[in-house]
């Protein structure tokens, strides 16, 4: 009987594309399942986050409110079909991250070999600080998604011999939507001067059909000249696009700190809405040593690339610490080129012995299996268990909803939280205050405890499965 080569058979030929096509279910099936796992309810970033979202409209844009102003028009759209609910609030993250995720594996996949690049990918977007971004209701994905797209773009352009005016086109439409990002102005100024200085990419721009491109540079230049105007009347505009509105020495190191904290931070408490550590120590060394094998050929595009990104991320997280998110993408590509190093290494002690690279093969997966459950169950469990974060989401709204009746009146002290359940006011017929009321026909409910005046008496206390504050509702009916 004659044998079939192994390059024949079905598995092996079509190796990757099995691979990519279960990474894929995996990854939309756990982005479609995050508000149901975790993190547990909404932190008041992603509330406030739904304040500007709703308060957005024609006026509002022309009285300066630009920033993320894609992503707050998604936002929008989202609750007004699926409502003020989980999945309203936190559909446009899941949707840029699955967009993200696609242009990870396009990204790395036109850098790489195959085997290297689906590696990479795998631990980058099942990842918990890729799938916390990609789950959290605020634009806090989009420090990650403007800088991916660009770069994909940037290589269907650059890497190729005549490259396709489209991609030109959409580049300069994805850069001008990326200036209504915090700080991506500075990306899109070094991507300018690198244009200007770089012969090839000269030589693209002045050969794109004129009209085109001619249509695209006032459509441009009216984009730059509304977030110019905006910034010259709207002074806090400009602050929060480029700057932050208190800048200070003290107070931008003291973001850095708190932006380097929740990724290498392996023991003890800290407060915040970022699960520590968001880059596990296997990944880390794996990026390391990815970083050290960049060094041969450090000026190639691919290789320079990461480490110029994460001096970029390091600086403008000193303006807001929640940019450091933006680590998410270097790493990644480190990674890539840690895989390819190890490979390549054990390639080369066996480079004409083919059961030894298929033996290897399985190190590497055990290595990648052990890494991806521990991810996922260190995001999992910990944004449930750990209080030091666990304790910075609530599930007021889903509470609310349980046990809410039109006509009630809802006390929230807090402008923020206010603002946000005032939402609800129209389609529940409910009233949202300030204070509690000296006299009501109908139930009152409270965000937490308050005095109440004698007239009132307490019907029930609405609990939560919390560490701290766990009495999150109560209920009160006029005698």
């Amino acid at each position: 009987m004659k044998k079939v080569p192994i390059s024949k058979l079905f598995l092996y030929k079509n190796r990757f594309k099995i691979g990519y096509s279960l990474l894929f279910i995996a990854f939309l099936l756990l982005l479609f399942l995050l508000p149901l796992i975790t993190p547990n309810g909404l932190s008041s970033a992603e509330m406030e986050s739904v304040n500007i979202s709703h308060s957005l409209n024609h006026e509002s844009i022309l009285n300066g409110n630009l920033v993320d102003l894609p992503y707050h028009a998604l936002q929008k759209l989202s609750i007004a079909i699926f409502g003020l609910n989980t999945y309203g609030i936190k559909l446009p993250s899941i949707i840029f991250g699955l967009f993200l995720g696609l242009l990870f594996v396009l990204l790395l996949n036109r850098w790489f070999k195959n085997n290297v690049a689906i590696m990479a990918s795998i631990l980058a977007i099942l990842s918990a600080s890729f799938l916390y971004a990609a789950g959290s209701g605020t634009p806090l994905i989009m420090f990650v998604f403007w800088p991916t797209l660009m770069l994909w773009l940037g290589s269907k352009i650059q890497g190729e011999k005549k490259p396709n005016p489209l991609y030109s086109f959409v580049f300069a439409v994805v850069m001008l939507l990326s200036l209504f990002t915090p700080y991506m102005a500075y990306v899109a100024i070094f991507i300018l001067i690198y244009v200007i200085i770089h012969p090839h990419l000269r030589f693209t721009i002045k050969n794109l059909p004129r009209v085109p491109f001619i249509l695209l540079s006032i459509l441009v230049v009216a984009g730059v000249a509304l977030i110019i105007h905006n910034m010259l009347i709207h002074s806090e505009t400009a602050s929060e696009l480029f700057f932050m509105s208190d800048f200070s020495k003290d107070h931008y190191f003291s973001n850095l700190k708190n932006a380097l904290l929740p990724f290498f931070k392996w023991s003890g408490t800290y407060e915040s809405t970022f699960l520590s550590p968001m880059i596990g120590l296997a990944t880390l060394a794996l990026a390391i040593t990815g970083l050290i094998s960049t060094t041969h050929g450090f000026f190639a595009s691919r290789n320079s690339i990461a480490s110029c990104l994460i001096v970029f991320t390091l600086i403008i997280s000193g303006f807001n610490s929640d940019t450091a998110i933006l680590l998410i993408l270097p790493f990644a590509i480190l990674i890539a080129h840690g895989f390819r190093y190890i490979l390549d290494k054990w390639n080369s002690l066996f480079p004409e012995n083919p059961y030894a690279r298929i033996f290897g093969v399985l190190p590497v997966a055990l290595f990648l299996g052990i890494i991806i459950f521990s991810d996922i169950s260190h995001f999992v469990f910990g944004y449930y268990y750990n209080p030091s974060v666990a304790n910075n989401f609530n599930n007021d709204l889903s509470l609310l909803y349980e046990n809410l009746a039109p006509g009630d009146v809802v006390v929230a002290s807090n402008e923020s939280e206010r603002n946000f359940y005032s939402i609800l006011s129209e389609k529940h017929h409910i009233s949202v205050v300030d204070s509690v009321p000296s006299s009501a026909e109908t139930r009152l409910i409270t965000l937490g405890k308050q005095e109440i005046p004698s007239n009132f008496s307490l019907s029930r206390i609405v609990t939560d499965a919390k560490s701290e504050s766990s009495d999150r509702l109560y209920i009160y009916l006029a005698e």
